[in-house]
């Protein structure tokens, strides 16, 4: 299982310490962040793509082909690229000169976004919310795919033989389907073959079973192996010395963040019993000591059926830049091994 993290890149103060770092600051440590997590071993590092005034993250490619020159070996994606709202071809020329600067470390992880605020703000409809990512997907695989491109849709004025420059360093781009819990997206990507990356924020994770076998056989019936289908988590979490600490620096931050969401969608103020249920093995949160959180993943697994990839979403509670490092250490230094010497030795007793 690859470990990694996402970020949102959040231009709020920090819960902790009240500290309202500017723009420019918070993106420098965003990038020592970044490098931090190339230097420990995490396997890949993304960023999401929001079109709001608490986000620094409008132009994630700006930010990966940064973070492409300073770091090694550590993966570079979206989470996601919200690509109903972007020109495929233009999303495809970005990601393959990321690729290029970083020799072969670009994926991208292709949506439709948990906010709007894109639509109105490109001149689209949100009536089109469908056809315009099925569209675009459409596309851009047919870009990924071949130079010279043939291809006529909605939305956008048709190719006829135009080429695509430049081409990524890798022979294929990786491109994976970022879904929430609509039982077509889990088909279109077994359909199409694409690697599947499961938004979880909240409930239990074991839910989502039902859905990923869903993609699994949609993938099988589509004619592609099973490790083709590989199948990676988002999931809010964090890391500290200990459980009570973890709890307690993450859930001021995490409180906020989805009370304010929750003011547009009509959910009620989070609260810290709400906030412990998601804590326990069975919930949703990843947060804990390093074996608490290892346990975690390795459960979680397990009970989906085996997952290829999870991803951190450390931001989103606003902490101080240093409980951030401290957890990109620990995420790379003690889960990331366990995870991977208990995965090693299934593979090895299955052997």
């Amino acid at each position: 299982m690859q470990i990694g993290i996402d970020s949102f890149v959040a231009a709020v103060p920090d819960t902790l310490t009240g500290e309202n770092l500017s723009p420019a600051d918070r993106l420098s440590h965003l990038l020592d962040e970044i490098e931090s997590a190339d230097r420990v071993g995490l396997d890949v590092f993304g960023i999401g793509e929001h079109h709001r005034a608490e986000f620094l993250d409008s132009a994630p490619e700006t930010i990966l082909a940064a973070a492409a020159v300073r770091t090694e070996r550590i993966r570079l994606t979206s989470a996601v690229t919200v690509l109903s709202a972007n020109d495929p071809v233009r999303i495809f020329q970005q990601f393959a000169t990321i690729d290029l600067l970083s020799h072969g470390r670009a994926e991208m992880i292709v949506g439709r976004g948990s906010f709007v605020e894109a639509f109105p703000l490109f001149g689209l409809d949100l009536a089109d919310y469908d056809s315009l990512f099925a569209n675009k997907l459409e596309l851009l695989l047919k870009i990924r795919e071949n130079t010279q491109v043939h291809w006529a849709g909605q939305h956008r004025a048709p190719l006829t033989g135009q080429a695509v420059y430049p081409r990524p360093y890798q022979r294929s781009l990786p491109i994976w389907l970022g879904v929430g819990g609509t039982p077509a997206s889990f088909v279109r990507a077994g359909t199409l073959g694409l690697p599947l990356m499961v938004a979880i924020i909240g409930g239990e994770p074991r839910r989502f079973r039902p859905l990923i076998d869903l993609y699994r056989e949609a993938g099988r019936r589509a004619g592609y192996p099973l490790d083709q289908l590989n199948v990676g988590i988002h999931a809010l979490g964090y890391v500290a010395d200990t459980d009570q600490q973890a709890a307690d620096e993450f859930f001021p931050g995490y409180a906020r963040s989805f009370t304010e969401i929750g003011k547009e969608r009509g959910w009620p103020p989070i609260t810290r019993r709400q906030f412990e249920a998601l804590l326990q093995p069975e919930g949703a949160l990843f947060v804990g000591n390093p074996r608490t959180v290892a346990d975690k993943a390795l459960s979680v697994s397990e009970a989906l059926g085996g997952i290829e990839r999870l991803s951190f979403q450390l931001s989103i509670a606003s902490l101080p830049h240093e409980k951030r490092m401290r957890a990109i250490e620990l995420l790379g230094t003690d889960i990331a091994p366990a995870v991977r010497d208990h995965s090693n030795a299934i593979s090895a007793m299955k052997g």
